[in-house]
């Protein structure tokens, strides 16, 4: 398993004047690729911002599960911060290295699973910790996410970024697919996987309250829920016109919070807080 964001670099604590290594501006990715949402990004950008002023530290620790090749990583260290990555796959994190070795930063990579993170990188040692595209492929989610539970520190924060049971069920029947639709339906089956290749891993999917109970039950609490990209994921070659791609960008970051879009969009995005003795 090998998960990664798509790619939009997180500015963290930038060193004024002087730009990142690997770093590139909200505007210029905007207008890129209209259909990406970087509201994700914008999102972590307030966290650290947060956690740096609440600190007092201007680098965090930050652990990136499930790094793949080390998109958002990279960004991280560029900006400063001291980064792990974790992930199963030996050639995903050689790929990181060698992404980081061409940004000029380092990364502290380590081979393993989220489940397995408190004895990967310790108890209490990371102010944030990245999870997306995770959850999706665990053998347990809520044995990954009381790991993840474990590893922040107090007043810390988990990213959780996962697929939506219920974008999967739109897109399937505009496309005609009904049965694959009402398979994938909540309540239809336990785990809303998506079928998978011969020897591959099933991608899980979640609704809301699914995600929300699993982060609550992992001892967190429960903070801003987003939906990522709820137009785009509709709407075949949406963003591709670059005339249009702004206006996309923000009606989705408009609709990001407004409950009866973003239950429907193609992944769920939530934040997660370690609460201080706890």
């Amino acid at each position: 398993m090998t998960a990664e964001v798509p790619a939009r670099a997180v500015p963290g604590v930038p060193i004024p004047g002087r730009p990142k290594p690997g770093w590139q501006s909200p505007d210029a990715e905007r207008r890129r690729d209209g259909s990406r949402s970087s509201l994700v990004a914008d999102v972590l950008t307030e966290v650290i911002a947060a956690r740096t002023a609440q600190t007092g530290q201007p680098s965090l620790d930050i652990v990136d599960v499930g790094a793949g090749t080390g998109g958002f990583a990279v960004s991280l260290a560029s900006a400063g911060h001291r980064v792990t990555v974790v992930d199963p796959s030996p050639d995903a994190l050689a790929a990181a290295r060698w992404r980081a070795a061409e940004a000029g930063v380092s990364l502290t990579d380590v081979q393993g699973e989220a489940a397995d993170l408190t004895s990967l990188v310790g108890t209490a040692s990371a102010d944030l910790v990245i999870c997306h595209s995770v959850l999706e492929y665990v053998d347990s989610p809520a044995a990954a996410l009381a790991a993840v539970a474990q590893v922040l520190r107090p007043g810390g924060t988990v990213s959780v970024l996962a697929a939506n049971t219920v974008a999967a069920v739109l897109q399937r029947a505009l496309a005609g697919r009904y049965a694959e639709a009402r398979a994938l339906l909540p309540g239809e089956g336990e785990r809303h996987e998506e079928p998978a290749a011969q020897g591959a891993r099933a991608a899980r999917r979640f609704t809301l309250p699914e995600l929300t109970a699993l982060i609550a039950g992992a001892g967190l609490r429960v903070g801003d829920a987003h939906g990522i990209r709820i137009f785009s994921g509709l709407l075949p070659g949406a963003g591709a016109d670059l005339t249009t791609a702004d206006a996309l960008h923000e009606l989705e970051e408009a609709a990001a919070t407004c409950p009866p879009l973003r239950d429907i969009a193609a992944r769920l995005h939530i934040l997660g807080i370690a609460v201080p003795g706890k």
